[in-house]
């Protein structure tokens, strides 16, 4: 091993590759995410820390994370606040107290990603918040050097690029609000190469770099290419007048502040708008990196069945939890209001007539409460094979007592088991990264 390095951010979409990069160049990796027990798992030859930045606003609270640390590459970042991101914890309070603690210790290299357009004539919260660290970085003793990545493509899909997938996958039309919007994407493998490169080799200091590939795609052209990427035949795009896609960005910031993060935001959009694409530099030549450009990454890349599923499914997924939270909840809404008198008369034909009001009363309960449930993101997956397994029970204790439903033309039980694969499905599918 050649020195210590911390990534910040090591579970991430970008943090992840960087730090699997840095590990097979040598490096011994010291992993900073707020989930260590997931990402142990998936990394397990990592050192990983728990490093939430809500309890590193301090300088003391770094000193543990950064004993033995040569440099740290700081990978964190959040598009907007809601649930457990904010702006000003994650780009101003944090990195804040991170400088401090490295130039009160032996770190004095520092790499930190940022983006192409974290300026504050974007218009933005994250654009400022990120401007405002490249600013303290800037300011800092450190030797440091900046990264501004234009939109970072890999064969995994998160975010952004996971909605532009989703985007490109529609059947029969692709949609897309404006179009013209440009890129220079960048692989995700060519910026972690940027990053070891800069780790080992110090001859690069003090430095603000737009890391862009080496072509230029508008929105329009992205779509079109991941689509044929997909194996998809062509299909036309249909461009969304503002106006009509103002409900879905609205909708987007309100899920995102109860923690259920949407690509499809106000601030994405002012971002996409205000300009994605970099200025271009000399850093592949600089750094003796071979940067591909996105055709190239497609064509050295090819899609495998799971990228196929995975880009069809994107907007699958949360239509699938819509409506079966909204299945289970007004089933129990309608038992309490006007279905009450119907649904005791049916408990009345069985056995258990004398049980008729209780029994009502709390599987109604039980619908309205799980159906609630199903909306905590936290809770999805867990409240999904619950209403498998209570289904189950349901029809166990309906064959039991009422068996002629299930010859019953408009088929009660049987239109239960579509929910019950559609439960399925909600739960296999919970991985966001």
């Amino acid at each position: 091993m050649v020195g210590c390095i911390l990534v910040l951010g090591a579970n991430g979409f970008i943090g992840s590759r960087v730090a699997a990069a840095m590990s097979s160049a040598g490096y011994q990796v010291r992993a900073g995410a707020r989930d260590t027990r997931t990402a142990s798992r998936r990394a397990p030859h990592f050192e990983w820390v728990k490093a939430d930045f809500f309890n590193l606003t301090r300088p003391d609270d770094w000193q543990g994370l950064l004993a033995g640390v040569d440099a740290v590459v700081n990978c964190v970042g959040v598009l907007q606040d809601g649930g457990k991101d904010s702006n000003r914890i994650a780009h101003i309070d944090g990195p804040r107290a991170l400088i401090a603690a490295c130039e009160a210790g032996s770190v004095s290299r520092l790499i930190h990603v940022s983006a192409v357009g974290a300026d504050e004539d974007a218009g933005t919260l994250y654009a400022s918040s990120k401007a405002e660290t490249e600013t303290m970085v800037m300011a800092s003793k450190l030797d440091w050097v900046i990264l501004r990545p234009s939109l970072v493509v890999d064969r995994a899909a998160f975010g952004g690029t996971g909605f532009i997938r989703a985007l490109a996958a529609m059947p029969l039309v692709m949609p897309v609000v404006g179009g013209e919007q440009r890129f220079k994407p960048v692989a995700l493998a060519d910026l972690a190469q940027v990053v070891v490169k800069l780790v080992s080799d110090r001859s690069i200091s003090r430095e603000a770099l737009d890391i862009t590939g080496p072509e230029t795609v508008t929105m329009v052209e992205t779509l079109s290419l991941y689509r044929g990427w997909l194996g998809f035949e062509a299909a036309p795009i249909v461009r969304v007048p503002r106006w009509m896609a103002t409900p879905a960005i609205m909708a987007g910031d309100v899920l995102g502040r109860l923690g259920w993060p949407s690509p499809l935001r106000s601030t994405s959009m002012k971002q996409l708008d205000y300009g994605a694409a970099g200025a271009d530099s000399d850093w592949a030549s600089r750094l003796g990196v071979d940067a591909r450009s996105f055709r190239r990454f497609l064509s050295e890349n090819p899609a495998s069945v799971q990228d196929v599923w995975h880009a069809r499914l994107w907007g699958v997924r949360p239509i699938a939890i819509l409506v079966l939270g909204l299945f289970w909840l007004l089933t129990g809404v309608v038992s309490y209001t006007v279905g009450w008198e119907q649904s005791l008369a049916i408990i009345r034909e069985t056995a258990a007539a004398r049980f008729a009001w209780p029994i009502v009363w709390f599987g109604a309960l039980l619908d309205v409460v799980l159906g609630l449930m199903l909306f905590v993101r936290p809770w999805t997956s867990r409240v999904a094979i619950f209403m498998f397994m209570a289904t189950i029970g349901y029809l166990i204790a309906a064959t039991v007592l009422l068996p002629q439903y299930w010859l019953n033309p408009l088929g009660p039980w049987l239109k239960v088991l579509p929910m019950m694969a559609l439960c399925l499905f909600v739960a296999g599918t919970e991985a966001r990264r």
